[in-house]
């Protein structure tokens, strides 16, 4: 048999084959390549079926786990972790960039009704352990369905547009016990030109305009990392701001901002301030990071009856723009997410 071509051989005689049907057809090279990508996820749904019953397909399923927008962008599945995990990569990088990785999701817990403790049906673990879910693509679009313990069957699906990602999860309460509480938090963890350990770049938005998050803080900047770290910052939203503004929680000091945010937002810009990687969604409680990840946390809970559906959704946006453009686009899309549902 011989050597298949690697992700960017594929790339590059993809996009020569473009530039040469646009050239010798007239037509757009949006519209050619459009065209493409739909080709594309045609065959690659006809591979994803075929190795269902061939194991040794896998790794190389894997690579055609991409989805692209028309500015390049790619949203990618992680092989280098079995449990879901996607990777965003900016226009111009490469396909092993992981600047911004996204547990997906970090967790999925439950509170029963009568119960005062939650628990968790899901964790991540990083790695190569466990069982891979079974990916779908479609052209724009990843997603996978898993049957979680405690009678949840949950779909997850992520949409690459042109801003960003959409983050979609509908969970079925398929056992006899009506859930006050079902939660499945993404996790966008930011690294490279994205990283921001002091929250010197990290935002969110009051009613009198943009802060720092960790603006009440300014020690922050100069006392040393291990006082610093392991940290988390919280904002309030819909809940109450607490009295304590710092509290030590098994070792962690957990910062509570003294004034409620306006939108259920927060925003990081990279290195050069070109950039600005942003979530946001419909209503949360609060709004946080972890700065030793520089993940972004906007996670909207939902309940849910026995028989009854879920739906949450997230955005995160990624684009090169000022943080008011971006806080301007993400107002206007907050009201297009679907709104947290419960059916029966």
């Amino acid at each position: 048999m011989g050597a298949r071509a690697s992700v960017s051989d594929v790339s590059i005689i993809l996009w020569t084959s473009v530039l040469v049907v646009a050239c010798s057809t007239g037509r757009p090279i949006e519209e050619t390549s459009s065209a493409f990508e739909r080709r594309i996820a045609l065959e690659d749904r006809v591979v994803t079926s075929a190795n269902v019953s061939n194991p040794d397909a896998n790794v190389d399923e894997l690579q055609h786990l991409v989805v692209r927008n028309r500015a390049g962008m790619q949203l990618i599945v992680d092989e280098q972790n079995t449990q879901p995990t996607l990777r965003i990569v900016l226009p111009g990088h490469p396909t092993s960039d992981r600047a911004i990785e996204i547990l997906f999701p970090e967790h999925v817990t439950v509170r029963e009704r009568g119960a005062t403790d939650a628990h968790q049906l899901y964790m991540f673990r990083p790695g190569q352990s466990g069982e891979r879910p079974q990916w779908r693509r479609s052209e724009r679009s990843l997603e996978y369905a898993r049957d979680l313990p405690g009678g949840v069957h949950m779909l997850a699906r992520a949409t690459l547009d042109e801003d960003g990602v959409r983050f979609h999860f509908r969970m079925r309460n398929q056992s006899d016990q009506t859930y006050d509480l079902i939660w499945a938090p993404i996790d966008p963890r930011l690294t490279s030109e994205f990283h921001d350990v002091r929250l010197e770049r990290t935002y969110v938005h009051h009613a009198d305009g943009f802060d720092l998050l960790a603006s009440e803080t300014p020690g922050r900047l100069t006392m040393p990392l291990d006082r610093w770290l392991p940290a988390r910052y919280l904002a309030s939203f819909t809940w109450p701001v607490p009295a304590q503004r710092v509290e030590d929680r098994d070792g962690i000091a957990y910062y509570n901002k003294s004034r409620a945010v306006d939108a259920p937002f927060i925003a990081t810009l990279s290195r050069d301030r070109r950039w600005v990687v942003a979530s946001f969604t419909r209503t949360t409680g609060n709004v946080w990071s972890n700065p030793e990840l520089t993940c972004q946390h906007v996670d909207p809970p939902a309940m849910v009856s026995p028989g009854g559906e879920a739906t949450v959704n997230t955005k995160i946006l990624v684009v090169r723009g000022s943080l008011d453009d971006v806080f301007a686009t993400a107002m206007r899309q907050r009201d297009s997410l679907e709104k947290v549902a419960v059916e029966k």
